[in-house]
């Protein structure tokens, strides 16, 4: 038996003789009713509010500009399964030798993140209401660590992947994966309310919308 599987049966029996629990009323506004269209200027909006940079381009524009956004960094992370047409602009510069490749069977350290400067990886989906976008592990978005750690985060996002409300979103992911949920670059305030940033996350989110 799993350590899993003996809390919850010793939960299971804790709870044995207590009464069935009530039906939880789901009342709540389920769908937004907003276009691609409406959700994109949405979720610009909130993203740049929160101090982001958001880009809106078509499919061809992505390499260019995220060569553009990697210019200035010596060294940068990628999971082993981002688009690789994604890097082309990159990859027809010199001085690939800053890639790192992170993934489940070789994943970088703690310490060999925390020497990283910037990270690349796609998104499950986002949230345009609330400005969030949602990371569950996949292939193109990889480890927690590679998205948290390096100091600057560059996060596709395609349009098609953008849900008005959060009710929307969570319809399409599952729930059993590691989600991470980002509302703009990491920051929070002290008790004089000054602005820090880089606290427990990428101090710069630039966020690029395909549509």
């Amino acid at each position: 038996m799993s350590a899993r599987e003996d809390i919850l049966g010793r939960i299971r029996s804790a709870l044995r003789d207590s009464p069935e629990v009530p039906r939880i009323p789901r009342g709540y506004r389920a769908t937004s009713g907003l276009d691609e269209a409406a959700c994109i200027e949405l979720l610009v909006d909130r993203l740049e509010d929160y101090k982001a940079r958001v880009s809106v381009v078509g499919a061809a524009e992505v390499p260019a500009l995220i060569a553009g956004l990697l210019a200035g960094a010596g060294s940068y992370v990628v999971p082993d399964g981002l688009d690789a047409l994604w890097l082309a602009a990159v990859d027809s510069q010199p001085g690939n030798a800053r890639r790192r490749t992170d993934s489940a069977a070789a994943p970088l350290t703690v310490a060999e993140l925390d020497s990283v400067d910037a990270v690349v990886t796609g998104s499950a989906v986002a949230v345009a209401e609330t400005g969030t976008i949602i990371l569950d592990g996949s292939p193109d978005q990889g480890r927690r660590a590679i998205s948290l750690v390096p100091d600057h985060h560059i996060c596709v996002v395609d349009a098609k992947d953008i849900a008005g409300i959060l009710p929307e979103a969570l319809r399409r992911i599952d729930g059993t994966r590691p989600l991470t949920m980002i509302s703009g670059p990491s920051a929070t305030s002290d008790i004089e309310l000054e602005r820090v940033e880089g606290v427990h996350g990428p101090r710069r989110l630039d966020v690029i919308i395909v549509r």
